[in-house]
């Protein structure tokens, strides 16, 4: 088939590569213009200097809208057969992804009709998932909810983090993608119509999702660290004026009663503070901070920069205004 690409970053870059090493032919790229967003600079491959490579016309739009009377034009004299779309950041109005004959195929990094939207892995990460995905299927007038024709998952292990399980799944798009093509031309996939009693829809992320809040269980909160760990804005808190970012953390061996946020006790190079949901009834386990950054860029243990115990670890700044 002849495919239309909106792509972006490194997930539009390995999609091209899957097509070019495939039997189908990609006719055109539509893609963003690189932005200055922190996320974005993460996975940089630039899909379109590959479109280049190989000759493929390239359209830059920030949105791809009803009435873009030029964008529609270049897809309908592309002939494509069908539009593919991943890591397309907005959404598609009709009006474009309906020109082809087969409409367009989106592939989504989630499981769905689980973590539609923004930052799937992450808040999937974030809340213990035990397995993590894709899922190809067809686009329909709102975002991340048309019918799967197929999914691919990997395991979420004790010590991935958001980067190694997005790298573990780069290697599921081609061939789910392709599959997912095969499905469309041939009439013979099965589509599976979303159980929206099942869905959720997530937001962007933002520094405001990596402040801690130390009334969150330990696992919580080490799943928030292991989520944001580097090379994504890592995970942060106060202590005093200075904040330090939580690069590493474990459950503690010992349930620590008292405030929440209070530096308490070491354990093996860590310390653990209080934390939880209830923290003064004593029936939380502490978060064992690991390894952490201060604010002049050392990287120290917990052992190292706790060098006693008491005092807070809080949200905001000492002396910070807080808004409520």
């Amino acid at each position: 088939m002849r495919i239309a690409l909106f792509g972006y970053q490194t997930w539009g870059h390995r999609l091209l590569q899957a097509l070019l090493e495939s039997r189908h032919e990609a006719v055109l790229l539509v893609t963003h213009p690189d932005g200055e967003d922190a996320y974005e600079q993460l996975w940089p491959d630039s899909v379109a200097e590959l479109a280049a490579e190989h000759a493929i016309p390239t359209v830059h739009r920030e949105q791809a809208l009803a009435g873009d009377e030029e964008l529609a034009e270049r897809i309908r004299s592309s002939r494509a057969d069908i539009i593919v779309a991943v890591n397309w950041r907005t959404w598609i109005a009709p009006e474009i992804f309906s020109i082809p004959r087969y409409g367009t195929l989106n592939t989504h990094d989630s499981l769905l009709p689980k973590y539609a939207g923004f930052a799937p892995i992450t808040w999937a990460l974030i809340n213990g998932e035990e397995r993590v995905g894709i899922t190809a299927h067809e686009m329909d007038g709102e975002l991340d909810t048309g019918d799967i024709i197929g999914q691919r998952s990997v395991a979420v292990e004790p010590q991935d983090t958001s980067a190694t399980l997005v790298e573990k799944t780069l290697d599921l798009f081609g061939p789910l993608t392709l599959d997912a093509l095969e499905a469309i031309e041939s009439g013979t996939g099965e589509r599976i119509v979303q159980d929206r009693s099942q869905a959720s829809f997530f937001h962007k992320r933002t520094a405001e999702e990596n402040r801690i809040d130390w009334t969150w269980s330990a696992q919580d909160l080490v799943n928030l660290v292991r989520a944001q760990a580097d090379p994504y804005p890592n995970a942060f808190t106060f202590r005093g004026e200075e904040r330090i970012e939580i690069l590493w953390a474990t459950v503690a061996e010992k349930v620590y009663g008292g405030t929440a946020g209070r530096i308490f006790y070491r354990e093996g190079d860590g310390v653990a503070i209080v934390c939880g949901p209830e923290a003064h009834r004593g029936r939380n386990r502490g978060l064992v901070i690991q390894r952490l950054r201060t604010a002049d860029g050392r990287e120290l243990t917990g052992r190292e920069y706790f060098t006693r115990m008491g005092g807070y670890l809080t949200r905001h700044p000492a002396g910070a205004p807080v808004a409520v």
